[in-house]
């Protein structure tokens, strides 16, 4: 993988604090970008983005995506090449206790990034991240292609079908290939992804933190849907394929502004059980139990293709979900045992683009 393009490159990366934007901005801080990050704060203890360290390697803005006023201010300050715009509100069932901050973060802070950019001058390239769950899922043993009807039951999944709409508009009206050089030098692309893992994630609803959290505790895990069907990746898979759109719209623009899915190969799309079973396995010990009460509507079945990204960016998942498991554990039995995380996550990082 080539992304020596980055480089000197100026990158503005919203969401730099969660867990996907902290190993994003690590990423391209090793590979010598310059990046600046707007988010709010972290939001969970530990976090990621102060394991590591990154106040120290990139400029640092906290705020709101919602707050159009300073985002403008600090975006066109900066004065990127391109944006990655990360910064969500991303957990299925905070979205059913807070739907309206849901729909404000995800909607009116894309909407928000989109005219920033519009507005300053020098924005060569913007990578929407979305997610796999803005289509409309019709629980079929199907994969999506981009291609398909955008729905989304809960309110994050169709919030995010919203931020592709509005990806689709802006794009139309303000950064339309057909005038491109003529109105704006700008190309716009959407990412979606499926579901990541990886270590440092210590959001709420995740898996294999949560599987993590059990043992330490020295409890069992408890599933709520262990017979849920998901894409399963390791976070390194999705990235670089942001990192490949992201270079594709800089090296040749406009070609490559549309919508794209990142996801594994079906051998990687397994249930939630199968998940902890591999991963009681990968630490050596662990146990779970299936809590049968009622619980928010979350889709049962949901697969991805990719053979978009495959051929027109030449990206293709590397790790297989049981190599993905491990990989995910050992970081967190690093950070358990004391070691430089830093350290350990960039080595992860060299392992992967090998």
């Amino acid at each position: 993988m080539d992304f020596s393009i980055y480089k000197g490159k100026k990158v503005f990366i919203t969401g730099h604090t969660g867990f996907k934007g902290s190993w994003l901005a690590l990423w391209l801080s090793s590979l010598g970008a310059e990046v600046c990050g707007y988010a709010l704060a972290p939001n969970t203890t530990p976090a990621l983005f102060n394991i590591l360290k990154l106040k120290k390697k990139i400029r640092h803005i906290k705020a709101d995506v919602r707050n159009f006023k300073k985002l403008k201010k600090e975006l066109c300050s900066f004065n990127p090449d391109i944006i990655f715009h990360l910064a969500a509100q991303p957990l299925v069932r905070l979205s059913y206790k807070d739907p309206l901050d849901t729909y404000s973060t995800n909607v009116l802070g894309t909407a928000n990034v989109f005219e920033a950019a519009r507005l300053c001058k020098n924005v060569k390239a913007i990578v929407n991240v979305t997610t796999d769950k803005c289509y409309k899922n019709k629980e079929q043993n199907y994969a999506y292609k981009e291609t398909d009807e955008l729905g989304g039951y809960d309110p994050y999944s169709n919030s995010k079908a919203c931020c592709e709409l509005i990806t689709s508009s802006y794009r139309d009206s303000f950064f339309n290939p057909k005038d491109f050089g003529v109105k704006h030098n700008a190309a716009l692309a959407s990412a979606r992804a499926g579901n990541v893992i990886g270590g440092g994630d210590y959001s709420l609803d995740r898996l294999l933190p949560d599987f993590v959290k059990a043992i330490q505790n020295n409890q069992e895990i408890v599933l709520r849907n262990p017979n849920a069907v998901r894409p399963w990746q390791f976070v390194l898979e999705p990235l670089s394929g942001y990192l490949m759109l992201g270079k594709k719209l800089l090296e040749e623009n406009v070609k490559f502004a549309s919508a794209y899915n990142f996801g594994p190969y079906d051998n990687s799309i397994i249930t939630v059980e199968e998940v902890v079973k591999t991963a009681i396995s990968a630490y050596g010990k662990g146990k779970y139990s299936i809590d049968k009460g009622a619980h928010p509507h979350e889709a049962t079945l949901l697969k991805l293709n990719i053979a978009k990204a495959e051929k027109e960016l030449n990206w293709k998942p590397i790790y297989e979900v049981k190599e993905a498991i491990e990989k995910t554990i050992n970081w967190y039995k690093a950070y358990s045992n004391g070691k430089d995380m830093t350290a350990f996550s960039l080595k992860q990082i060299s392992d992967y683009i090998k």
